[in-house]
């Protein structure tokens, strides 16, 4: 997940927004089913995938196309980055203008909801009586909330921890030890450092990005937002991202920059991903969606990377959260017709073959657990084994309210809110402060939020 995807407009989820956007009304009596000359409904998907993501789900888009020529045909358009497609899809909604499927990122999902424009995918399901046992349960989990599951996942990444095997050799180190929690990166930092005569010129490295926090929270078992984390009957009414596991987290993270084993390259992940790959750092944290970019920089670089789950305070059965995008059928002047052919486009890029196409081609995390079985996935994971820990540490990850993350409409802003908080210790804040400052500054935008939700 690159952090210049991650930051939603925040016109598109301030308060009072939603009131706009939900009583544009969504009644669907008499509307015509938009139709080719061909007599195939037309599916309007409106998505952010570019470059080689994009390729893939052309052709994906097109081998649909092909099986339903004549009844169905879906036009795939490229929106720009989420924070760009989201914001063209309030002003689409605004105008009744919008797209049958829309692509939105993880922290867009509680807008969505509230927004009063979509079909829960729980409907199609119930409906068909489709068989959702094959979908990933952590990954279905995120886009769950009191057990109804409102849009389907699509692009999924979880965060991993990267190392440079190389570099452990150098330092005495296991190469095939991976650290597993924070003291024992902070250990390995230590004898990697070029402070302390290493190979490296900094042990650890990651960049100043609110996602890492939301990671470490979940992984600690806590809890981001309650009550529980936005996940049951009752919305969230408060953020949580001040308890003792993110504090203990900044205090260790603020320890290592001050003792000289950690670099800070500060909310450019780019520029973090960068410092791994040149081999100037040893240990870094990102998303398994840049597995494939990291591991070809490596080989042109000469040294082998190794892969570990996200580190814990402390060992347990909790784990991080999974990012992405996920896919939502909109009702704003869709028949029904039209929102059943854009169910079955959902179905058809669900199948295991087609997941594992997608894994493949793109290097998201299948949301079938089938695709991993395939003849294709399994040849792909001979040649990338890192990525059987990210598939390990996803099926270790209990499934609770901490693992799903926190589900609130300003999750955008709280994520920039921590990002501040976390500069803020950078620079000798006390981390405790820091975050229950950025916490109480938040209560008002969330109550803004929920009250606008509500009228």
């Amino acid at each position: 997940m690159n952090k210049t995807m991650r930051t939603l407009v925040a016109a598109a989820v301030a308060a009072g927004s939603l009131l706009a956007v939900a009583g544009c009304g969504n009644a669907n009596a008499n509307v015509a089913t938009q139709k080719d000359s061909s007599g195939a409904v037309v599916v309007n998907f409106w998505h952010s995938m570019s470059g080689t993501n994009g390729q893939v789900l052309d052709k994906l888009i097109s081998k649909f196309n092909d099986e339903n020529k004549g009844k169905i045909v879906v036009k795939g358009t490229y929106q720009g980055q989420y924070d760009d497609a989201i914001t063209k899809y309030k002003s689409a909604v605004q105008s009744q203008s919008t797209p049958t499927l829309m692509q939105i990122y993880d922290i867009g999902s509680r807008f969505m909801m509230d927004s009063g424009t979509i079909t829960p995918m729980q409907d199609f399901i119930d409906k068909d009586n489709y068989d959702t046992s094959d979908l990933q349960p952590n990954v279905a989990g995120y886009y769950t909330v009191n057990k109804k599951l409102y849009s389907m996942p699509f692009n999924t990444s979880m965060p991993v921890l990267y190392y440079n095997k190389t570099l452990f050799k150098k330092a005495g180190l296991d190469p095939d030890k991976a650290p597993a929690t924070l003291d024992e990166v902070k250990a390995d930092a230590e004898k990697l450092s070029q402070k302390n005569g290493g190979p490296a010129q900094y042990g650890f490295n990651a960049a100043v990005y609110g996602w890492y926090l939301e990671q470490e929270i979940a992984a600690n078992g806590d809890l981001y937002c309650s009550p529980d984390n936005g996940r049951g009957a009752d919305r969230a009414t408060k953020f949580t991202f001040d308890n003792d596991g993110a504090v203990t987290f900044m205090k260790w993270w603020k320890g290592m920059i001050d003792s000289g084993i950690s670099g800070n390259t500060g909310t450019d992940t780019d520029a973090a991903v960068n410092a791994f790959e040149t081999g100037s750092v040893a240990i870094t944290v990102e998303s398994t969606a840049d597995l494939a970019g990291i591991m070809e920089a490596a080989k042109q670089k000469g040294f082998e990377v190794g892969v570990g789950n996200y580190p814990k305070i402390k060992t347990n059965d909790s784990g991080p959260i999974i990012g992405g995008a996920s896919l939502w059928i909109s009702n704003v002047k869709h028949s029904d017709e039209e929102q059943q052919a854009a169910w079955k486009f959902v179905k058809f890029l669900s199948e295991p073959e087609n997941q594992a196409t997608w894994h493949t081609g793109t290097g998201y995390f299948p949301t079938s657990k089938k695709a991993l079985e395939t003849a294709t996935d399994k040849q792909w994971r001979q040649q990338y084994p890192q990525f059987d820990v990210a598939v390990k540490q996803l099926a270790d990850t209990k499934l609770t309210s901490a693992t799903q993350g926190c589900s609130a409409g300003v999750m955008p802003q709280a994520r920039k809110a921590v990002e501040t908080a976390v500069e803020k210790v950078f620079e000798g804040a006390d981390p405790k402060t820091a975050l229950s400052d950025q916490v109480k500054s938040m209560q008002t935008t969330l109550d803004d939020y929920n009250n606008s939700v509500k009228q």
